[in-house]
C-alpha cells in the first residue's frame, strides 16, 4: 500500500505540518511581545538624539537616513526635525502626526505611551553649529535590546515552541497508536490462552486507520476461528454419539463369533463385522465431508458445467440401485442450464438426494426429477411418492444426524441431507423440502445461472 494512501499516514504528516506552522506563527506572535516586557536597558533618549544629531552633522542628510534605518532595524522609527520639518523620511501614524506639530511647538522633551505597546519621544538637542532641533522617535517598547539579543530571544522562543509542540505531537501518536496495539497484543494472548470470544474492534469506535482495519481482520479471523472450533468440537460430539451404536453392536458380534464351535458357524458373525465397519467407514467419511464443507471448502475447484447433463449423469449412475428396489426414474428437462460450480460435490449433493427419494419411494414407485430455469436461477426439484415427513419436523430436515420419525427403518446416518444444503450454500444457492398433496416429499433446489454476456466466456 502506498503510504500517501494511508489514512494514518495523512494523519500524522497533517498534524506534524500544523505544528511546524503554529511554530511558525506563534514564535513570530509571542516575540515581539516577549521581548517587550523582557527587562534590557532603558531607551537613553538624549543619547539617541545626540546620535542622530552628529551623523546629521557628519554626513548630512544621507547620513542621517543611514542612521535611521539602523535603529529601524533595532525597532525605533528615528529621524531629526529642524523647523518643524523632518530632515530624513519617517513613517508616522496619521493621528500621531496630527498631534506632533503641538509637541514640538512646546520646546520640551516629552516621552508618551499613546496607544498599548507604542512609545513617542520628542527630544530636544542642539549640535555644535548651535542650531536646535528635535529628536522624533517611536518605539515599540520603552526598552532597547541589542540585535543579537533579539536574534538571540527570537531563536529562543521558537525553539521552546518547536519543543512543547513535538512533545505533544510525539505524546499523541505514542498514545493513538500504542492503545490500539496494547488492545491487540491482550486480544492475541486471550486468544491463545483459550478465549475464543475476545474481541478488540469495539475499542476502536468510528476510526477507519490502519489500526482500526487490523482489529476488524482480528475480529473476523477470531469468529471464524470460534465458529470452526465451535462446528469441530459439535462434529466430534455428534460423531462420538452415532459411533456408540455400532461399536456396541461389533463388539457384540465379534463376542459371539469367539463363542461359535467352528469356522463355518462364526462365519456369518464375521460377515456381519464386516458390514457394521463398512458402515463406520461410510459415516466416518460422511463426517468428514460434512465438516470440510462447513470449514468452508478451501481450493473448491469451480467451472463451467450443465446442471441438465449432471442430472443426467447422477441418473444414469443411480438407475441399477432404482432397478434393485423397482422404482422408476423420470426426469424432465427443458434445455440445457449453465452455471460455474464444482461438478464433484454437485454430483455428490444430487446423488445424495436421488438416493433418499428411492430409498422411501414403494415399490414399483416413481420418482420424478425436473430441471428448468426460474428467474435466473437454475432449479432442480426431485419427488418421490413415499410416506412424507410430518410437517414439525421438515424444519429439522437438514440438520446433521437428524433422522425423522418416517426413517426410523431405513439405512443412512442423518448426514446426507446436511452434506447437500452446506453444497447449495457454498454454490450461492437455497434448498427446501415440502410435503406434497397426494404423499411424498419435494425437495427443490435453486442454483444461480450464468448471465447470457457469459455462456461463451473461458471456464472459471
Amino acid at each position: 500500500m502506498s503510504p500517501f494512501k494511508s489514512s494514518l499516514y495523512r494523519r500524522l504528516l497533517l498534524w506534524f505540518g500544523i505544528g511546524n506552522l503554529l511554530v511558525l506563527f506563534l514564535g513570530s506572535l509571542l516575540t515581539r511581545g516577549f521581548i517587550d516586557y523582557t527587562t534590557a536597558k532603558e531607551i537613553d533618549w538624549v543619547a539617541l538624539a545626540q546620535s542622530a544629531d552628529v551623523a546629521y552633522e557628519s554626513g548630512g542628510v544621507n547620513a542621517l537616513a543611514d542612521w535611521s534605518m539602523q535603529q529601524r532595524n533595532d525597532g525605533i522609527e528615528a529621524t531629526l526635525y529642524e523647523k518643524g520639518q523632518p530632515l530624513s523620511p519617517i513613517r508616522l501614524h496619521p493621528s500621531i502626526e496630527r498631534s506632533l506639530s503641538g509637541w514640538l511647538d512646546a520646546d520640551k522633551d516629552v516621552v508618551l505611551h499613546p496607544y498599548p505597546g507604542l512609545y513617542v519621544a520628542v527630544q530636544q538637542v542642539t549640535g555644535d553649529d548651535g542650531r536646535a532641533r528635535q529628536l522624533v522617535a517611536l518605539s515599540r517598547s520603552h526598552a532597547r535590546i541589542a540585535p543579537q539579543t533579539r536574534q538571540l530571544i527570537l531563536w529562543g522562543v521558537q525553539l521552546t515552541l518547536l519543543l512543547v509542540l513535538i512533545g505533544l505531537l510525539s505524546w499523541w501518536v505514542a498514545r493513538s497508536v500504542a492503545r490500539p496495539v496494547e488492545a491487540l497484543r491482550d486480544a492475541t494472548r486471550r486468544m491463545a490462552a483459550g478465549e475464543l470470544s475476545t474481541r478488540v474492534g469495539r475499542r476502536r469506535g468510528d476510526k477507519h486507520d490502519e489500526l482500526a482495519q487490523l482489529a476488524y481482520d482480528f475480529d473476523t479471523m477470531a469468529e471464524r476461528i470460534e465458529a470452526l472450533v465451535a462446528h469441530d468440537r459439535g462434529v466430534l460430539q455428534d460423531l462420538s454419539h452415532e459411533l456408540r451404536s455400532p461399536l456396541a453392536r461389533l463388539h457384540l458380534i465379534l463376542n459371539f463369533a469367539q463363542r461359535s464351535q467352528s469356522p463355518d458357524e462364526a462365519e456369518p458373525y464375521f460377515l456381519q463385522a464386516e458390514q457394521e465397519i463398512d458402515r463406520l467407514d461410510r459415516m466416518t467419511g460422511e463426517m468428514l465431508a460434512l465438516s470440510r464443507l462447513e470449514g468452508g471448502i478451501p481450493g473448491m475447484n469451480r467451472e463451467r458445467l450443465d446442471l441438465d447433463e449432471l442430472v443426467r449423469t447422477c441418473v444414469a449412475q443411480a438407475e441399477l440401485e432404482a432397478g434393485v428396489r423397482q422404482v422408476l426414474l423420470q426426469m424432465h428437462a427443458s434445455a440445457p442450464l449453465l452455471m460455474t460450480g464444482s461438478p464433484l460435490l454437485l454430483e455428490r449433493a444430487v446423488g445424495n438426494l436421488i438416493a433418499n427419494a428411492i430409498k422411501f419411494s414403494p415399490v414399483g414407485g416413481v420418482v420424478e426429477l425436473s430441471v428448468q430455469a426460474v428467474q435466473g436461477n437454475a432449479e432442480l426439484s426431485i419427488r418421490d411418492h413415499g410416506p412424507g415427513v410430518p410437517e414439525a419436523e421438515l424444519a429439522s430436515l437438514f440438520r446433521p444426524f437428524y433422522r425423522g420419525s418416517n426413517a426410523v427403518r431405513a439405512d443412512g446416518h442423518g448426514v446426507g441431507l446436511a452434506i447437500v444444503q452446506r453444497v447449495v450454500q457454498v454454490h450461492g444457492g437455497e434448498i427446501r423440502a415440502e410435503n406434497v398433496p397426494g404423499g411424498g416429499l419435494r425437495v427443490t433446489l435453486r442454483l444461480p445461472m450464468l448471465a447470457a454476456a457469459e455462456n461463451g466466456g473461458p471456464l472459471l
